[in-house]
């Protein structure tokens, strides 16, 4: 008994092209009947199409050279010749075009010998078939062409989704370590400087140290948590963590700082919650980098359609600030993911500011499209 597992050889091109020279023997004997070796002969060549993908060349000399045989066999006969060219002729050349790779040059050369036969047998339909020959090979080449297209945006889409993806890990990366990390560095700073002096607040600052690295690896989790993600899902930012977590950001910034919050908070799209936490997370990293002894100041504003976050610190706002790093890098691919207006760069009263709007209106995504071109 044949398993299932039996089909898995024959596959819908072979399918295609079994069925392709079936139509082209019946054709050929529902067209061509006298004298019957002129029909015989031809479908003795339909099988021919079976390899066309593989061999184009080779199929499309042997069903024409089978073609300008009959045609000649009818002539000699005193019948009339076909006015079209034969149809598994017609079949291997539109395959020249669809899968051949030197066509232009082999389609040449069959097509001057096609037409000499011609000339000297069927003089009154050369026109008609010679058009016949270069449509059927034009029509395959075209669809090779709009294939090769499709695959080149096919895999365009995906470098493009790679590239995405890579920054969006860089993104959430940068944020969790450089922020919790420089937190780390300031508090060891401040325990090592002030241990011997004052031991209890030495001993508070390691402390704060050690829940602080308790977060980020808590942070890291969630991180990839949403990285491990079922594939299937749509790709997010979020983590879990948004703008109700701004007030304990700002508290746990070790930095002269305040919070000002204007309106009534509202829930906010998933990426944008995320962003205004990420986007308050690395301005405050970069006053602590820039300018740790400045006063910082966040300000959050709910707008109708928008939310703004803004901060600003007092201190000098650096070359290095005001160039941008990697981090400015990541808050103004976070505003664009959500069609936001970011931006940065040193005050006139000194300091710097960070300033973003957010809608709160998400663009919609467009669902993909499956491009398949045919296959024939």
């Amino acid at each position: 008994m044949l398993r299932s597992g039996g089909w898995a050889a024959v596959s819908r091109p072979h399918v295609v092209d079994a069925g392709l020279m079936v139509s082209a023997v019946v054709i050929t004997a529902l067209t061509l009947r006298e004298p019957a070796y002129v029909p015989a002969g031809l479908a003795v060549a339909a099988p021919a199409l079976l390899v066309r993908r593989a061999r184009p060349a080779l199929v499309a000399a042997i069903t024409m050279g089978a073609d300008l045989a009959a045609m000649s066999a009818l002539v000699a006969e005193g019948a009339a010749a076909p006015l079209l060219v034969g149809a598994a002729a017609t079949i291997a050349l539109y395959s020249l075009g669809r899968h051949g790779e030197r066509v232009w040059l082999t389609g040449t050369a069959l097509t001057v010998g096609y037409v000499t036969v011609v000339m000297m047998v069927d003089p009154v339909n050369l026109v008609g078939k010679v058009m016949q020959i270069l449509a059927a090979v034009l029509l395959g080449r075209l669809l090779l062409l709009r294939h090769r297209l499709l695959e080149r945006r096919k895999r365009r889409a995906a470098e493009t989704a790679v590239s995405t993806e890579r920054r969006r890990i860089a993104r959430e990366l940068h944020d969790v370590v450089g922020h919790h990390i420089t937190v780390i560095n300031v508090l060891v700073g401040a325990g090592r400087t002030t241990m011997a002096s004052d031991r209890a607040a030495a001993e508070e600052a390691f402390v704060t140290a050690e829940h602080t690295a308790r977060q980020a690896m808590a942070e890291m989790r969630q991180l990839l948590h949403v990285l491990r993600a079922d594939d299937t899902a749509e790709p997010t930012d979020h983590t879990g963590i948004g703008a109700a977590g701004v007030p304990a950001l700002v508290e746990q910034a070790r930095l002269p700082a305040e919070l000002d919050v204007i309106g009534k908070a509202v829930p906010l799209p998933a990426a944008v919650d995320h962003a205004v936490y990420r986007i308050v997370q690395e301005a405050l990293t970069n006053v602590r980098k820039h300018a740790p002894a400045a006063r910082a100041r966040v300000r959050l504003s709910y707008l109708p359609g928008s939310v703004e976050v803004e901060v600003t610190d007092e201190g000098t706002g650096t070359p290095v600030r005001s160039r941008g790093g990697f981090g400015l890098r990541g808050m103004a691919e976070r505003v664009a993911l959500v069609e936001g207006v970011l931006t940065a760069g040193p005050r006139s009263e000194g300091g710097f500011r960070v300033h973003a709007t957010l809608p709160l209106a998400m663009p919609e995504r467009r669902p993909d499209v499956d491009h398949s071109a045919p296959r024939g």
